[in-house]
């Protein structure tokens, strides 16, 4: 009795009321939650919209990941009926007959990506560097305008052009100015195509995904630029830093967050290479320009056509291809983000 007396002991006045306090703010939890939501409605109203489409197109999706491990070659027959296969169709797909075009297929997706991280990447921070050094907000406007235009543009639009680039007409196609500037250089042969040209696909689509993309993908960083207080710039400006070394001492390093995060996201989409632009760029001009311009997307697309057709579980081998891609995807968005929770002080998570 004693020693238990001796292990309790008397509340102060500030722990009673920390107490009290905590007790009310549990009991009144659910009130203060649904004060805030009539407080705030028309934001949870927009974001109801985000809600569904994550889980109709996102989460609800995930259970088709079943068909990479089953042998779903009956379209009349349920996921769920069909025979589990277990990895059967990723050893078929990477050690299998289909190794060598999976393969070649994955390097050229690897390959598009790599590169219009590279060269792709520091062009919107450029960009965003160049606006915010004009003066004149109207000029600027106007330019940065005219600069996220090709955003907008349909892909089919963009594929076009740049076919007109390469030939002109559609009956009788005469050289296009790439063709021609291209035949005078020695590239290639007077009155070659260029789009049959293997080596020339990965230039064409990056150099493309670049025109079309620079411009709305510096609105992130010009963001970036302009939330940097204007004292440092005076701080650098008073210690005789020119305009080069307050770009360099000031304005990246005030980017820094911004530029890891995108960095990190930009990564996260280097096997994402979308099927329409290179179908569009490859479509009529022969298989030799397969070996560099088919990638993950443009080869589920043709094991899913082995299904349609009748010939096997092309549907499990499309998932699995597909599967994979997002396995390697996903691991590199980890490492990327795990480095960079080392070195500094930002990470997604």
């Amino acid at each position: 009795m004693n020693n238990t007396a001796k292990m309790k002991r008397e509340l102060t006045p500030e722990e009673i009321h920390h107490e009290e306090l905590m007790e009310e703010l549990e009991r009144t939890r659910w009130r203060r939650y649904w004060h805030q939501i009539k407080k705030s409605w028309p934001v949870y109203v927009m974001l109801i919209p985000v809600i569904l489409f994550f889980y109709f197109f996102r989460y609800r999706p995930i259970g088709g990941i079943l068909v990479a491990f089953k042998n779903y070659d009956n379209y009349a027959i349920s996921i769920g009926e069909s025979d589990f296969y277990g990895l059967y169709a990723f050893r078929y797909l990477i050690v299998g007959p289909q190794a060598e075009r999976f393969w070649q297929a994955f390097r050229n997706t690897f390959t598009l990506s790599a590169y219009g991280l590279f060269f792709g990447f520091p062009i919107p921070i450029v960009l965003a560097l160049l606006f915010s050094e004009i003066r004149n907000e109207t000029y600027r406007n106007i330019t940065q305008i005219i600069s996220y235009l090709p955003r907008f543009i349909s892909t089919v639009v963009i594929t076009s052009l740049i076919g007109l680039m390469l030939f002109q007409g559609s009956i009788n196609q005469s050289p296009g100015i790439l063709n021609t500037l291209f035949a005078k250089l020695g590239w290639i042969e007077e009155g070659g195509a260029v789009m049959t040209e293997p080596e020339f696909f990965r230039s064409i689509y990056i150099i493309s995904g670049i025109w079309e993309g620079a411009g709305y993908g510096s609105i992130v960083y010009f963001a970036a630029i302009m939330a940097i207080s204007p004292t440092n710039y005076e701080a650098a400006k008073i210690d005789g830093a020119n305009k080069l070394a307050q770009i360099r001492y000031v304005t990246l390093p005030g980017m820094a967050p911004t530029l890891t995060i995108m960095l990190i996201l930009r990564i996260g989409d280097i096997l994402s290479v979308g099927y329409e632009k290179v179908l569009l760029l490859t479509q009529n001009q022969g298989l030799s320009v397969l070996s560099t311009a088919e990638v993950i997307s443009t080869y589920v697309l043709t094991l899913g056509g082995l299904w349609s057709s009748g010939s096997g579980s092309g549907v499990s081998f499309a998932a699995a291809a597909d599967l994979f891609n997002s396995f390697i995807a996903m691991f590199l968005v980890l490492g990327a983000n795990y480095i960079s929770r080392r070195v500094s002080d930002t990470s997604l998570f």
